[in-house]
């Protein structure tokens, strides 16, 4: 962006990691880790960094408070990694202050909607291969998007072939809602669920009454084989 590269070159000496480039302007403090073979997020980030840039590397996941120490971070630039698993607290401790955050051009299928809805971020998710599900259709609904990448948020895989290739946007504005498709594979496995407990208290029931039924018999058989009190009288 604009951004970095107006920054002024300026050395942060020993604090900065020494894969990365630290420049500082008016104040604004980045690290800058473009294109360096980074298989992890760096562990020595200065803890002032304002702008973070970890795009073109090779990173493949985005562990829990793997940013929480950066309070100040208001821009991440995550894109074109092979970014493929983000755990649901990864974002923790920058999703206040965060302004922008570019996911674009990984290899994520799918994310914990925590992990986004926490944002207040303006989310770059363009050129992974999604499978479109709820999740995924409820960050689209919920959270910050770039608008100019809304587009290309494109069905990789999804329930129903007819869907796969098409940008998200344009299955969800045929009128396809696939919250409503999990709410109902729900319903039916409670349905049966409570069908199952229901049969197993008719039979219970059933069995309790036949029971009773053959020990009731039994005990009048029992008291018919006794002999009668007039016949001992006489």
């Amino acid at each position: 962006s604009v951004t970095f590269c107006l920054l002024l070159c300026i050395p942060w000496g020993s604090s900065c990691p020494p894969s990365c480039q630290c420049t500082e302007r008016a104040g604004a403090k980045a690290v800058l880790c473009s294109s360096r073979h980074l298989e992890e997020i760096p562990k020595d980030i200065p803890k002032d960094a304002v702008f973070l840039k970890l795009d073109a590397n090779s990173i493949t996941r985005i562990p829990s408070n793997a940013f929480r120490h950066l309070s100040h971070l208001e821009e991440l630039d995550l894109s074109r990694n092979a970014i493929e698993k983000i755990d649901r607290a990864a974002f923790k401790g920058v999703a206040a202050g965060l302004r922008t955050l570019d996911l674009s051009s990984n290899r994520i299928r799918n994310v914990p909607k925590e992990a986004l809805l926490a944002l207040n971020a303006k989310l770059r998710l363009a050129n992974n291969p999604w499978h479109c599900e709820c999740a995924l259709q409820e960050v689209l609904w919920e959270a910050r998007l770039d608008p100019d990448s809304v587009q290309d948020i494109t069905c990789h895989t999804a329930p129903r072939e007819e869907y796969v290739g098409k940008p998200l946007l344009q299955v969800l504005d045929a009128g396809v809602n696939f919250c409503s498709v999990r709410q109902r594979t729900t319903d039916v496995a409670m349905f049966i669920t409570m069908f199952g407990w229901f049969a197993m208290v008719i039979i219970y029931v059933v069995c309790y009454v036949r029971h009773n039924r053959e020990d009731t018999c039994k005990h009048v058989d029992y008291l018919k084989s006794l002999p009668s009190t007039q016949g001992h009288a006489e």
